[in-house]
């Protein structure tokens, strides 16, 4: 997992409310084991189905940042929402709420979830709408997105989540950093008990 500072990008405005995971990843999607290639079936059924859906229009196929309506993510837990999300080349949501399990999905991968309040939300969407090519950016350290020159708001994020995500830390990088001690650990386990190969 990269550590973010900074992400600057344009804007891909969806303002729908109660996107579930189901629509972000159909299931029929997740029965692959791989972490990557999620990016291709992204809200497959509205790409498919709907004319002109905002992920198929030029404009806004290399934006960095999604910005949504509230409570999105919700349904299933399934990691494969976030997986999607990362691979079509995402690195925020910004929404005015998101559900619990998915924003923390979100945070294990470094993919950056931004809690902005709904009129904020409408703003940037609204600038994503009338001028694609608008570039925010959303700076992790101070908690803040900005647009120059009419735009700044402050969002939250918990201590130990901005800590994880400027390191650059998943699960398996926070274990990695005691590596010394599992080693010393392994090393002194009897020889009758199973050890790490």
């Amino acid at each position: 997992m990269k550590p973010i500072d900074a992400i600057t990008g344009t804007m891909v405005p969806l303002l729908r409310s109660n996107i579930d995971t189901d629509q972000i990843m159909p299931k029929q999607f997740l029965k692959r084991v791989e972490r990557t290639g999620y990016g291709e079936f992204l809200f497959y059924d509205w790409r498919r189905d709907e004319d002109d859906f905002v992920l198929e229009r030029p404009e806004y196929r290399e934006a960095k940042i999604l910005v949504a309506g509230p409570n999105f993510g919700s349904g299933s837990s399934r990691e494969h929402a976030p997986w999607g999300l990362q691979d079509w080349g995402f690195e925020a949501i910004v929404a005015p709420s998101f559900a619990d399990i998915f924003r923390n999905n979100c945070t294990k991968i470094g993919l950056l979830p931004v809690e902005l309040t709904e009129k904020e939300v409408v703003a940037l969407a609204e600038l994503a709408e009338h001028e694609p090519d608008a570039e925010v950016t959303i700076d992790l350290p101070t908690q803040l997105v900005t647009h120059e020159p009419d735009f700044e708001a402050g969002f939250h994020i918990d201590p130990y989540t901005k800590w994880r995500l400027t390191e650059g830390l998943d699960d398996i990088g926070i274990t990695l950093r005691h590596e010394d001690l599992i080693t010393d650990f392994e090393t002194e386990r009897p020889a009758h008990k199973p050890a790490l190969s």
